[in-house]
């Protein structure tokens, strides 16, 4: 069959399955945006900017487990695009990006909107093409989807030139494109894994670690069989909410510079880290030289690259985590764990000693409160996304997670500004699902625009805003190691959200009172429509435990009576 490129990319998103896309047009890309106007196979969501359409394509993926799929023009479109594959790559999100491009006979002379789309984008996507050959895009189109997917899963860009848009050539979306150099390793090394399983068994204080990779292959359910068959207790990164339920025993809560005291104590502590999916991240790690000093580990990953790149470990295991997991589970029979009783023990006595709180207040509304009444009155009901800063870790701290994909936030990158393209993708994705934002008063606004978008095409998500008028985490870090000089951190000039709300078609609350809260989210949530719930909190509130900068997960910043100490 004979096609155009444009029809080429049209036909492959329906092949693949595609539900939605996401995306902005422009000269460059003009020639697929016709054919998208001819086709009725999937929806394209016309967002107001580009990054909120990778946002939400990124967020739409994580949430579902498909490829998200959002499409740009070429110079200033595909340079808006970059901070959203950049936010993808860093956390491992299935995607490809079509870009356009001019014409390839203009290509390096500067032309109109022309960018060197593959050279900007190479440290940012796992592959990236430039298709400067009709003949060629059939196999790009295929294998793009593919290498996004498979192996440690990641963002593909395809730069398209309009002239090559316009060009016709067969198209066979069967055929099978040979890729002899990118082979992911599936299957673990069996006598590395029962080396592996051998020595967890003697272990006498074990910790399994898990990361985002257990929620990227989907494995949550083998990962808790192993946990409860072998005792072990787990610690859990940002990423990994909810693998483990948020109330189950053998669950020390998420670790790291604003992780719980118990799981910090337990990675200080453990004599074998069972490291499943994650990638030792220096906010995970503190100070290296320090780091579980004491510990023998095990590291099963996807990529080579990762394992031993910080952390280097005894027992390295190169596979598909799912895979990976079976063959553990069809052999962790044979072996005769340790008793842990004492070991959890003790670590439930540091959960008693410095539990997750906070000091309440009558008066004030604490941003810890919010979250933690909107999990009582939502729960699994709702699937959270977040900015970036101190709302986002107070989310991951007080929310109550129950499995895997309910939360959503940008680990890796940090990038503020997420949160709302990403409930909206969220809410594409899960229309059965509430779908709330956690943001603050300086991130909402960096793509507020996108609350149009989601009254154009009936995405009633929910933004609740805690405002502190700070920039906090950074106004938090002036305040202990800055000596209180808040150099712009201080947000003197706000937005009335509720009018803004209103004039892009949504609803807005104003809180000040807990009993304000409460009627607030009920009535948004009967609305139907977009909201941003702005709720007033106390304004100089820290994230703790925190460890700084330079110093081991044991030395921890802790919540002491009143006062942080």
């Amino acid at each position: 069959m004979t096609m155009t490129g444009s029809q080429m990319v049209t036909k492959a998103l329906a092949l693949e399955g595609v539900e939605v896309v996401f995306g902005f047009p422009g000269g460059a890309i003009m020639n697929v945006y016709d054919e998208i106007y001819k086709q009725d196979d999937f929806q394209h969501i016309l967002t107001k900017h580009e990054q909120g359409a990778v946002h939400a394509a990124d967020a739409y993926a994580r949430s579902s487990g498909k490829v998200g799929v959002a499409i740009v023009t070429s110079g200033p479109g595909f340079t808006n695009a970059v901070t959203g594959l950049a936010t993808a790559y860093t956390d491992s999100i299935p995607m490809v990006v079509i870009s356009g491009q001019v014409p390839t006979i203009v290509i390096g002379t500067d032309a109109f909107q022309e960018i060197d789309a593959v050279g900007i984008s190479r440290s940012c996507t796992k592959h990236n093409f430039l298709v400067n050959d009709i003949n060629d895009l059939n196999r790009v189109l295929k294998i793009s989807f593919h290498i996004a997917r498979t192996g440690r899963p990641g963002p593909v860009l395809i730069d398209l030139p309009k002239d090559v848009s316009a060009m016709s050539a067969p198209f066979n979306y069967k055929q099978d494109f040979p890729l002899p150099t990118y082979k992911p390793t599936t299957k673990g090394n069996t006598r590395q894994i029962k080396s592996a399983m051998s020595h967890i068994a003697k272990s006498k204080r074990p910790v399994v670690y898990i990361g985002g990779g257990v929620v990227l292959s989907d494995c949550y359910k083998d990962v808790r069989q192993f946990v409860r068959q072998t005792n072990i207790p787990v610690v859990e990164t940002i990423m990994a909410r909810g693998v483990m339920p948020h109330d189950d025993k053998l669950l020390f809560g998420m670790l790291g510079m604003h992780g719980e005291y118990a799981a910090n104590m337990a990675m200080s502590e453990t004599d074998m880290i069972v490291c499943l999916g994650a990638r030792f991240d220096d906010r995970v790690t503190g100070r290296l030289d320090l780091f579980a000093k004491n510990a023998h580990v095990v590291h099963i990953d996807i990529d080579p690259a990762t394992i031993g790149k910080i952390v280097k470990p005894n027992y390295p295991i190169v596979g598909d985590l799912k895979i990976v997991m079976r063959q553990i589970l069809d052999i962790v029979g044979d072996y005769k764990f340790n008793d842990y009783t004492s070991w959890i023990d003790k670590l439930h006595s540091y959960r008693a000693k410095e539990p997750l709180r906070y000091m309440d207040s009558d008066d004030l509304i604490k941003p810890q409160w919010v979250i933690e009444q909107t999990g009582k009155k939502l729960g699994d009901r709702a699937l959270i996304s977040t900015d970036v800063g101190q709302h986002q870790m107070w989310a991951a701290q007080f929310y109550p997670f129950s499995y895997p994909r309910q939360f959503m936030t940008s680990g890796g990158l940090g990038t503020m500004g997420v949160g709302l393209p990403y409930a909206m993708g969220v809410k594409r994705a899960n229309m059965d699902k509430i779908s709330v934002n956690f943001s603050g008063d300086g991130s909402i606004m960096m793509n507020i625009q996108e609350l149009l978008t989601c009254s154009q095409y009936d995405l009633p998500i929910i933004n609740i805003v805690l405002n502190n008028s700070r920039l906090g985490m950074v106004r938090q870090w002036q305040t202990f190691f800055y000596d209180r000089r808040y150099a712009e951190t201080v947000i003197e000039y706000q937005a009335d959200f509720v009018l803004l709300a209103q004039s892009m078609g949504g609803v807005g609350y104003r809180v000040t009172t807990k009993q304000q809260f409460d009627e607030a989210l009920s009535d948004a949530i009967k609305s139907g429509k977009p909201a941003i719930i702005d709720v007033v909190v106390c304004k100089d509130e820290n994230v703790l435990p925190m460890v700084p900068n330079g110093h081991s997960l044991d030395e921890m910043i802790l919540l002491k009576g009143d006062k942080h100490e």
